[in-house]
């Protein structure tokens, strides 16, 4: 699966959750651009990724992405 298909799969999974269908995900990013991207609905996103990507995240992992970017990246080295 390419780095554009995993990003593309996690934005239908971000305007999903966040109810959101104007949501356009850039590598960059963050919580901090999304309004509806609060703490509850970042856990909801992680078990929805999880459960999609069929992976599991560590709290470190999940606390060290810095953006969008660096989770797919994440969810790619998963899936090798």
């Amino acid at each position: 699966m390419t780095q554009q298909e995993i990003k593309d799969q996690v934005q239908a999974i971000f305007i999903d959750i966040t109810d959101n269908p104007t949501i356009v995900l850039q590598d960059a990013t963050t919580s901090d651009d999304i309004e509806e991207w609060d703490s509850l609905t970042h856990i909801q996103l992680v078990v929805a990724i999880e459960k999609h990507f069929n992976v599991s995240f560590t709290a470190e992992e999940i606390g060290g992405y810095a953006n969008v970017g660096e989770m797919c990246v994440g969810i790619e080295q998963k899936l090798m």
